[in-house]
Parts: structure tokens; C-alpha cells; sequence
């Protein structure tokens, strides 16, 4: 049975695939990722918590969860998880990004599966898991309701899918593209598509469709006067959400 890759937008692999070793780089290209990361990890971390009844105080808050790192890039985010004791496996369809990622991995002696595969080509596999995490992906995919459809089959029986994307506003026009692409040029113009962002009520909507609910919605800000990133109630921007089966 042929895999179909119809959430694929080849010309977004194409731009992060050759980002290649930048993407390590806390001062190069993705600085902006790494500044989201501490704020990004504790919500995913939280949100499993809760999810699954963890210890959040444990240092292995995340130990005996299967967690697939959806667009993982080159590991910002599975390795952390890693080393909360999840079992993770990334997936990117960018093959010079698993391959960072592979061998960052190996340098800080964790054994994480990355695989350079599509999440169609994964779900076709049979693979499941008890969370499925895709943060900063929807807003680069062809078709985001089939995507959302092609997640929900990689959650297993009670667990949880963790989304992240840009809103379609004016402020995130003004501050995701404008301020970030053009004026502080922490991206290549052209990183993103500002028709292509996705409003949480959309969100929701692609996830009813596919049988599942959201629980959770929190927002992502940035302070220019420390030069961080924080968990907020305000979505205008980025935002989270926490979805999992309806009923």
C-alpha cells in the first residue's frame, strides 16, 4: 500500500533540511527556538504530568512514556525529554535534520530513535504512543487536517497529543513575520506563511474531526526587555494545545 504524503510541503523540508548543523547553534539561525525552549519543555512536561498522574518533582518525570517528537528537527526538544526518562523517537522528513540530531544525540550518550520519515509513513508502520508532540510543525504542513488525522492514529489507547503553532493575527503578522523574519532577523525571510497559521478555533475544529477534544490552551510571549520567553494566557501569538480522545 503506498504511504501518501500529502501533509509534506516539500519546499518547508527543503528550507530546514539545510539548516543542518545551525540548528545546535544558540546564537545562529534557530536562537529563537532555543530561547522557547525552557518555556516549550515545561509546558510538554506539565501537560504530561497532569495527563498521565506523574510526580512533577521527580527528576524522571517522563520515565516509561513512549513519546514521538513529530518534526524534530535537530533534537531541541527529545533531548530534554530524553533525559526526563521518556523513550523518545523523533521523526523528520528533512533527512540532514536526523542526522544532527542522531549524532548530537550520540555525543551526550542518549539513545533516542530518529528515523527520517514522514508521520503518514510512521502511522503506516503500526507505531503508537503514549504522547505524540508536534510543536512549531502545523504551521508548515499542506494539509492540516490530514495531518491532525494522521497524529490522532499514532496516540495510543489513553494518551495525548501536544500541538504548538502561530495564531492568524494581526499581532502575529506584525511580531512572527514582520519583527522576527524582517527586523531582528532571528529567521530567513520566508521562514513562515502567514496564511498558512492556524487559529485555535480552527485548531479545534481539525482535532473534533479527527475524535479528539482539547483540555489545555496556553499562549507563548516574548519580553524584549529580558530577551524571554514565557507560558501566558495570551494565544494572539503562539500558542499550545493539549487534545486527547473525545469521550
Amino acid at each position: 500500500m503506498p504511504v501518501s504524503h500529502a501533509t509534506v510541503d516539500p519546499e518547508e523540508v527543503a528550507r530546514f533540511n539545510a539548516l543542518g548543523k545551525q540548528w545546535w547553534d544558540e546564537k545562529g539561525k534557530m536562537a529563537p527556538l532555543h530561547a522557547m525552549n525552557p518555556s516549550r519543555l515545561a509546558f510538554v512536561r506539565d501537560a504530561l504530568v497532569r495527563h498521565f498522574g506523574r510526580e512533577g518533582h521527580s527528576m524522571r518525570p517522563l520515565a516509561g512514556l513512549r513519546v514521538v517528537d513529530v518534526g524534530c528537527g535537530g533534537g531541541l526538544l527529545s533531548e530534554p525529554m530524553a533525559r526526563m526518562g521518556a523513550s523518545v523517537t523523533g521523526i523528520d522528513p528533512a533527512p540532514r535534520n536526523i542526522e544532527v540530531a542522531r549524532n548530537h544525540a550520540e555525543g551526550q550518550g542518549l539513545g533516542i530513535e530518529y528515523l527520517p520519515v514522514t508521520a503518514e509513513e510512521l502511522a503506516v508502520r503500526g507505531a503508537r504512543f503514549n504522547a505524540v508532540v508536534a510543536l512549531e510543525v502545523v504551521e508548515h504542513v499542506a494539509d492540516v487536517a490530514t495531518f491532525i488525522r494522521t497524529l490522532g492514529t499514532l496516540v495510543d489507547e489513553g494518551g495525548v497529543l501536544v500541538l504548538s503553532t502561530l495564531n492568524r493575527t494581526a499581532k502575529s503578522f506584525a511580531l512572527a513575520i514582520v519583527g522576527a523574519e524582517y527586523v531582528l532577523r532571528w529567521l530567513p525571510p520566508g521562514t513562515h506563511n502567514w496564511e498558512k497559521f492556524i487559529t485555535p478555533e480552527e485548531l479545534e475544529a481539525s482535532l473534533a474531526a479527527a475524535g479528539y477534544e482539547a483540555k489545555e490552551r496556553a499562549g507563548l510571549v516574548y519580553n524584549p526587555l529580558n530577551g524571554q520567553f514565557s507560558l501566558s494566557d495570551d494565544l494572539a501569538v503562539n500558542y499550545f494545545m493539549v487534545a486527547r480522545k473525545a469521550g
